[in-house]
This record gives C-alpha cells, sequence and structure tokens, in this order.
C-alpha cells in the first residue's frame, strides 16, 4: 500500500487540482452560501450563516471541511445532509485507535483468490506467471472506505472522529486528501476522475495535527442558541409543541453551563424530547424529566452530579431562576 515515510510537515498539504471546475452534478447548482443554507433547510438541517459559508466553500473550492465541536452538535449530521441534497451516496470512515492504511484503503480477498487457485489447479493449469497475474485482479481487491470513496463518483467521504485516531493515520490521510489517489503495488495506480466531497469531524479529545488541518477548511461548531435549538427540535420532532421544545432547549442550555463530563449536544436534546413524546408529554414536568434523564445525560457521573446539586429542577420551569416560558 502506498505510503511515505516523510515528515507530515514536509509533504504537499494542498490538492493540485481544486476550485470551480471540480464542482459536477447538483454540487455545481450550488451558487452562494444562501442557497446551501435554503438546502439544508429543506432537509430539515438549520445550519447558521458561518456554517453554511464554510461547508459552500468547502464545495466551491474543492477543499476537505474540517468540523470541530462537541459531540452531538451536528458534525456527522451535516455530512448525511449534504449526502442528500446532492444526491450522492455517504461513505463512511469511523476512525478508532490502531486503525491503519489497510483497514482504511483495500484488502486483498484471500479466500477468493485460493478457490481461484484451486479451480485453475483442478483445470490444470500451470502457467505461474499467468495465475499471478489472474488473483491480483481488480476483482479479487475488497475495496475499504478511501478507496471506495475515489472510486465512486460523485460522493460524499465522512471521515468520523479523526481525533480517535494515531498520527500515523493521519499523516497518511494528509497524504490521501493531497491529491485523490492511492497506489495498489500488484495494480497501479487509482485516481479518482472526481474528487469526493470529505468532511472531516473530531470531538476535540485531542489536537489534530496542524498539517492535516491546512488540508482543509476549518469550522467549529458551537451549541445552538436557544431559539435555533427551539427550531431545530421543531423541524426534526413534528409532534412537539412550541411549549415543550422551548422547555427542553432552556434546560439543555442550563445544563451545559454546568460541571458535567458530557454536556448534552443536540443529538441528545432530540432523543430527550422524543422520549418525552413517547411518554405522552406535552410541557417538561420535574417528575418527567428525572425518569427521562438517561435520555439526556448519558454518563453516571453526570447524573449524579445533577441530583446531587439539584441541576435539573433549577433548569426546569417553575423553579427559581428556571425556564423562558
Amino acid at each position: 500500500m502506498s505510503q511515505t515515510n516523510q515528515p507530515m510537515d514536509q509533504r504537499t498539504d494542498r490538492a493540485p487540482a481544486a476550485g470551480a471546475d471540480r464542482m459536477t452534478g447538483r454540487a455545481a447548482e450550488i451558487d452562494s452560501p444562501g442557497k446551501l443554507a435554503t438546502l439544508l433547510e429543506e432537509h430539515d438541517y438549520l445550519a447558521d450563516e458561518g456554517l453554511a459559508t464554510a461547508a459552500f466553500l468547502a464545495l466551491r473550492m474543492g477543499r476537505p471541511l474540517f468540523l470541530e465541536g462537541e459531540a452531538g452538535v451536528g458534525k456527522t449530521e451535516l455530512a448525511k445532509t449534504l449526502s442528500a441534497i446532492l444526491s450522492a451516496p455517504l461513505i463512511r470512515l469511523q476512525c478508532y485507535e490502531g486503525l491503519d492504511a489497510a483497514q482504511a484503503l483495500y484488502d486483498w480477498d484471500f479466500a477468493r483468490q485460493l478457490l481461484h487457485l484451486k479451480a485453475a489447479e483442478a483445470a490444470g493449469v500451470t502457467d505461474v506467471r499467468a495465475l499471478e497475474g489472474e488473483i491480483y485482479d481488480r476483482r479479487f481487491l475488497i475495496a475499504r472506505p478511501l478507496l471506495r470513496a475515489l472510486e465512486t463518483r460523485p460522493c460524499v467521504l465522512l471521515v468520523d472522529e479523526i481525533d480517535r485516531a494515531d498520527d500515523e493515520f493521519e499523516a497518511f490521510l494528509l497524504e490521501v486528501l493531497s491529491d485523490f489517489t492511492i497506489s495498489v503495488p500488484e495494480l497501479g495506480t487509482i485516481r479518482a476522475e472526481t474528487p469526493p466531497v470529505v468532511v472531516v469531524t473530531s470531538n476535540r479529545t485531542r489536537e489534530v495535527h496542524e498539517a492535516l488541518k491546512r488540508r482543509c477548511l476549518y469550522h467549529w461548531i458551537e451549541h445552538p442558541g436557544f431559539e435555533r435549538e427551539v427550531a431545530i427540535l421543531l423541524r426534526r420532532l413534528p409532534a412537539c409543541t412550541e411549549e415543550l421544545a422551548a422547555e427542553v432547549a432552556d434546560a439543555a442550555g442550563r445544563l451545559r453551563g454546568a460541571d458535567l463530563v458530557k454536556p448534552p449536544g443536540v443529538a441528545e436534546t432530540l432523543d430527550w424530547t422524543e422520549a418525552l413524546l413517547t411518554l405522552g408529554a406535552s410541557r417538561l414536568s420535574p417528575d418527567l424529566a428525572a425518569v427521562t434523564l438517561g435520555a439526556l445525560l448519558k454518563y453516571r457521573e453526570d447524573q449524579e452530579t445533577v441530583r446531587r446539586n439539584g441541576l435539573l429542577g433549577a433548569a426546569l420551569p417553575g423553579s427559581a431562576g428556571g425556564g423562558r416560558v
């Protein structure tokens, strides 16, 4: 597999071909950040001006979009929504500690290769050179996410939670994103005819190498403000009342200011609201909040902190200092 031993900061970190000429299909029809924001909203993703502009520029300039922010603020969801807008398949590479190039690029289907050799032997084939050429044919190559992204036109490549991967994998990913080319020793060079739209996400559990960030356009996604979060809840959960959405958003916003291991993101407020709706709630009461807390806070320590310090009661409507409705 194509890898390099050059230090990361000595590599080329800019794609040779970028810009509007790489815009094809539906992406070429998006002519402004406002247009993209409208399309995102039509797919129930409410982006602020900064995020819509960053995503538009990534499409227009042909650059990867690097998104950082707390877990649950909508980084992965943006990639999914872009996939829907562009009518392009989403190819997801989930990062984790120990991920290497082989798991991200390709592997040979050894079982099928062995069956092919046995079939050739049974047929009396003795030309070793020809057999070697046959078993390293493209049909025996299993494409992993990065190779599939290079061969799929068009597509959206989501490199999710890059901060969970090792430094070595970051260096390898930078190489791939620089020219959207990989080398398979047995087959030669494979280059993307149309580079994928790339979204790289990080929860910032560690700092990502500067060279990879330089290759990308960067945007930090904040937790939404009260009004935007209410709008998200109403858009994604039509059965939700305005009163319940406001109470949930207000309570979640106040808890984000507490000293929690994992403050609730939009994903958690959606989970919480859906749980409340499943129980038939139209308003948020202390009793309902207490029994559904596991939908909002996913760490035992956070639940204990909230209960011990009475944080949930302070965040609910009708309590001292709590509630906007």
